[in-house]
């Protein structure tokens, strides 16, 4: 089963992402803030986070600056953004700092499911594949 963190200062938002995520037979954990996340993830490892970006205290921009620093590029958890903002300046930073994608709010319920599965799925793949890669280096 895929698990999916959602951050959100908004507990609306949090319950229909958990709602429509766990509906769709994933495990969903609900934070309300990156200060939450940051500590969360010291001692858990799920399969994405959901991130949004404007929030009080560390805005999702910071919060991923932070997840960044504690975590070597390997070790990396992949991150889609969620906001309501339209601007592009929020979305090149998102990016520039390793996001994978972006969901606009409020959610579409068929566009979030998709859009976390096929990302879930390509971080899998692109594992699978370095470790493919690897192992003909270790045999020698």
């Amino acid at each position: 089963m895929d698990w999916v963190v959602v951050v959100d200062d908004e507990v609306i938002n949090l319950k229909m992402a958990g709602t429509i995520l766990s509906k769709n037979n994933m495990r969903v954990t609900a934070l309300k803030s990156g200060m939450e996340l940051l500590e969360y993830v010291k001692m858990n490892r799920p399969d994405l986070i959901l991130l949004d970006i404007k929030m009080p205290g560390l805005n999702g921009l910071e919060t991923l600056k932070a997840l960044n620093a504690q975590t070597t590029p390997s070790e990396r958890l992949p991150v889609i953004f969620l906001t309501a903002d339209e601007s592009q300046d929020s979305e090149m930073q998102g990016l520039q700092l390793g996001a994978m994608d972006f969901i606009k709010k409020p959610f579409v319920p068929e566009v979030l499911v998709l859009r976390v599965r096929h990302t879930i799925e390509l971080v899998r793949l692109q594992k699978h594949l370095a470790a493919e890669l690897l192992a003909p280096r270790r045999q020698l």
